[in-house]
Order: structure tokens, then C-alpha cells, then sequence
């Protein structure tokens, strides 16, 4: 368990989502708009990391679990701290890419 939680705060691939967190919660694509727009998974919304913060009651309106996910994994690392610490049910998903595969399965 310990170790599932490090790899998913850590991760840059991303935690294998389960298809219900993928159907019920939400996709936040944390990279800046300029990235988001160069590619992003289906269905994802762009808060970039840096409003995340101001973001806070408008991400609680939202289906949770909240799936986080960027270029590398890092910054959705980050967020997914920033929620879980906020009390929003987050999951790192690591890359935008990572997430559309598994959106795809």
C-alpha cells in the first residue's frame, strides 16, 4: 500500500486508472495552455498547476476522483498533492498520453 501511494505521488508514467475512476471522475491536464492545446487526452480540461489554488471550489464541483495529468507526470504529481492535501479525492495519472491510452482499453 505504502509503496502504491509513493509510486503514484512519484510516478511519471502514471497509476494504471481503473475504468470507474476513468468513467465517474475527471481529467485536469495540468500543463500550460500553450501544451494542452499542442495535444491532449479526450475529454480533458486545462487548469495549468499554477491555478490549481484559485481553482479549488470549482474542482470540488467537479466528478471526482480527480485524474491528474501533464508531460512527464511531474507537475500532476504535484497537483494531485495540492488536492489530496485540499481534501479532493486525486489520482496522479502521469502523461496526458498515459491517460488517453488507458481512456482507450
Amino acid at each position: 500500500m505504502f509503496q502504491q501511494l509513493i509510486q503514484s505521488i512519484f510516478s511519471s508514467t502514471g497509476n494504471n486508472l481503473s475504468k470507474e475512476d476513468l468513467l465517474k471522475g475527471t481529467v485536469i491536464d495540468v500543463r500550460s495552455p500553450a501544451e494542452f492545446q499542442q495535444g491532449h487526452a479526450k475529454g480533458s480540461i486545462n487548469i495549468p498547476l499554477q491555478q490549481i489554488d484559485r481553482s479549488l471550489l470549482k474542482i470540488r464541483q467537479m466528478n471526482q476522483p480527480i485524474i491528474t495529468c501533464c508531460r512527464s507526470g511531474n507537475r500532476s504529481g504535484m497537483a494531485t498533492r495540492q488536492l489530496n492535501s485540499n481534501g479532493i479525492e486525486s489520482i496522479n495519472g502521469g502523461t496526458w498520453q498515459n491517460v488517453q491510452e488507458q481512456m482507450a482499453q
